[in-house]
């Protein structure tokens, strides 16, 4: 009989591992989401020269002319590596569109990985994470900077939710979209990207 009982859990025993259990799956279930999202985005990033106001509207040229560049570049494309390629192959391309509304300024345009707070984009938001992200940098980059999703082409066009859509996922897409009783999940990723980064 004392063998039998030696063998069972005990209540907190079993909360315990419930709990860690549950732990678990959330957290597999938030990593593979935050890596669906990161892994299907390439981000724009242009940080202006200074706070200045002139500089900042500047820097407000200056993305009009990337994006104007991109525009019809990436109208077209529906996968992230041939977006990607198409841009690393268009860095010069883009780097002289930059400085044709930079006034003089000196532009530096990489494609790199780059570390994002959460932002909110109209309807939909994009946890904190690292991302692809075509940066535009005007001088020193000291100034106040503009963040956008290049592709898909959240920032090109009207279908931009279309295009996140198909390239996150619905399931994810909706988690995107979070009010109500999906901010949870939101919330989640969030989290999650900020313990594992």
């Amino acid at each position: 009989m004392k063998d039998q009982n030696q063998y069972r859990l005990k209540a907190w025993e079993l909360a315990l591992l419930c709990a860690l259990s549950l732990t678990l799956s959330a957290a597999v279930w938030a990593q593979g989401s935050v890596q669906r999202i990161e892994d299907g985005l390439i981000r724009l990033h242009v940080l202006a020269v200074s706070d200045d106001g002139e500089e900042q509207q500047i820097k407000l040229r200056v993305r009009d002319a990337v994006l104007s560049f991109l525009s019809p570049e990436l109208e077209t494309v529906t996968d992230k590596a041939e977006a990607e390629r198409i841009v690393s192959k268009s860095l010069p391309q883009i780097r002289a569109a930059a400085e044709s509304a930079a006034e003089g300024r000196e532009v530096a345009v990489t494609l790199t990985r780059e570390r994002y707070p959460t932002r909110r984009y109209g309807s939909f938001a994009l946890p904190a994470g690292e991302y692809d992200s075509l940066r535009v940098i005007l001088g020193e980059g000291q100034g106040h900077n503009w963040w956008c999703v290049v592709f898909p082409p959240v920032c090109l066009g009207a279908e931009s939710e279309e295009a996140l859509s198909d390239a996150v996922g619905e399931d994810t897409f909706e988690i995107l979209c979070a009010d109500g009783e999906t901010s949870l999940r939101f919330k989640l990723l969030e989290l999650w990207g900020k313990l594992t980064r």
